[in-house]
C-alpha cells in the first residue's frame, strides 16, 4: 500500500463528501503528496492516526508535514516522532490541512502508516439548489397522489 487509497460515502454519484484516506511511508517511499483538486470545491485533509508497521525497527521515525503556512511559505514541520518500544502509534484530533499537502518521513526506515479523511465541502449554493429540487419533487409527488 505505497500509494493513497480511498473509500467514498456520497450524497450523489458525482460529489464525494468524505473519503477514508491512507498512505505508507518507508525507506523506498519517503513522501506522499495529496494534490489540490481542480473542481473549484474546498478540500480538507483530516489526519487522524500515524502508526508504525509491524516490520518497523526500534529506531526513531519522524514524520513531517509540508503545507503552505499563513505567509505562503513551504516548510516541513515535524508532527510525530515514533519509536516501536516507546510510542508506536499516535492518535491526532483536529489536525486539518488544506491540499496540496506533502507528508515526509524525515528519519527512520518505516514502514509508517498515516490515515484520516479527505473531506470535500459542497458549495452552499449548489447544496441549497439541490435541496430545493428535492422539495419541489416531493410537492409534485404529493399533488399526483391526491388526484382522482
Amino acid at each position: 500500500m505505497s500509494s493513497s487509497s480511498s473509500f467514498s460515502r456520497t450524497l450523489s454519484e458525482e460529489q464525494p463528501i468524505a473519503a477514508l484516506w491512507g498512505c505508507q511511508l518507508s525507506g523506498d517511499t519517503r513522501s506522499c503528496v495529496l494534490k489540490e483538486e481542480d473542481d473549484l470545491l474546498e478540500h480538507l485533509v483530516l489526519l487522524t492516526m500515524i502508526c508504525l508497521g509491524a516490520d518497523a525497527g526500534d529506531e526513531l521515525h519522524v514524520v513531517a508535514v509540508d503545507s503552505k503556512n499563513i505567509c505562503g511559505d513551504h516548510k516541513p514541520v515535524p508532527i510525530a516522532a515514533l519509536r516501536t518500544s516507546v510510542l508506536p502509534m499516535i492518535s491526532l484530533k483536529g489536525l486539518e490541512l488544506v491540499p496540496p499537502v506533502t507528508f515526509v518521513l524525515k528519519c527512520g526506515a518505516g514502514p509508517v502508516y498515516l490515515s484520516g479523511q479527505h473531506i470535500t465541502l459542497e458549495d452552499d449554493a449548489e447544496s441549497e439548489a439541490h435541496e430545493e429540487e428535492l422539495s419541489e419533487e416531493d410537492v409534485g409527488d404529493e399533488e399526483d397522489d391526491g388526484a382522482p
